[in-house]
């Protein structure tokens, strides 16, 4: 992440760079110059070197979303410059990267930024990319390449368990908009919502036959799915702070999911 600060930074970096603002629609991408607001608000210090690309991805047209400033990268071995970011494996020499840590998830599994996503898709991209970075494969290869590919299998396994369910996606996504879920940040849930989940985790834990349990599991399960269509409908609106309370209480049933998974597990 690079860094601008104050007005005179912003005319220098609007002289300098070619600038893109990428603003995501309905899944569709438009390219505009960013405000000065914009500018001030999400680009963090440092000169950029001539020739990267600003990109700020938000969400039905907000200015809220998450900036990057790329230089141009090279294949380390070969010099060969890389286009595609992030880039596994160099396209003229074919030697494995450097794991790109700037790379948004959704980057590294070629997945639409998108809190509803096709999970069968995104799990054939995962293995289709492990089997092919996987480090058994660089054994006999050079310590750099063993070290690279290990690197990117271990951003990759990360990027996958993050996508792959509704809470922790989410919880990411809200990450990437500067809205980290803090440990205690849930303290201010509704008492009466709170009563509620109390007097679900005590029916499961009361559960004495495996079709208690399963009840309780479906009803729960029913709950997670209308959170999820709610927290869908608040991000595509933009709407954080709503996405934020909702996912709160995805976090509160989710846990009470594999509350009844293992009391399932006890009564079979």
């Amino acid at each position: 992440m690079l860094s601008l600060v104050g007005a005179r930074s912003i005319r220098w970096f609007r002289t300098v760079l070619p600038v893109r603002y990428s603003v995501v629609t309905g899944g569709q991408t438009y390219d505009t110059q960013p405000t000065e607001e914009a500018l001030g608000r999400h680009v963090n210090s440092g000169p950029p070197k001539v020739g990267s690309s600003f990109v700020c991805r938000t969400h039905v047209g907000s200015f809220r979303g998450y900036c990057t400033a790329h230089t141009k990268l090279s294949c380390w071995k070969c010099q060969q410059t890389l286009e595609d970011q992030p880039t596994f494996f160099c396209p003229l020499c074919k030697v494995v990267q450097p794991a790109d840590e700037s790379a948004s998830h959704f980057q590294i599994l070629n997945s639409p930024h998108s809190f509803t996503l096709d999970t069968q898709k995104l799990q054939k991209t995962y293995l289709q990319l492990q089997r092919t970075l996987h480090p058994d494969n660089f054994s006999q290869n050079t310590k750099e390449e063993q070290q690279h590919s290990e690197d990117q299998s271990a951003l990759l396994n990360k990027a996958y368990r993050t996508l792959l369910k509704p809470l922790t996606r989410g919880l990411y996504m809200l990450e990437l908009e500067g809205m980290a879920l803090e440990e205690g940040s849930d303290s201010g849930a509704d008492p009466s919502f709170l009563m509620e989940l109390m007097e679900l985790n005590e029916a499961v834990e009361d559960a004495q036959t495996p079709e208690e349990a399963d009840r309780i599991g479906r009803d729960t399960k029913v709950k997670l799915e209308e959170l999820t269509a709610q927290i869908d409908g608040a991000l595509n609106r933009g709407e954080h702070e709503a996405a934020k309370a909702l996912l709160i209480r995805m976090k509160y049933f989710a846990t009470v999911e594999e509350k009844v998974k293992e009391q399932l597990s006890k009564l079979m």
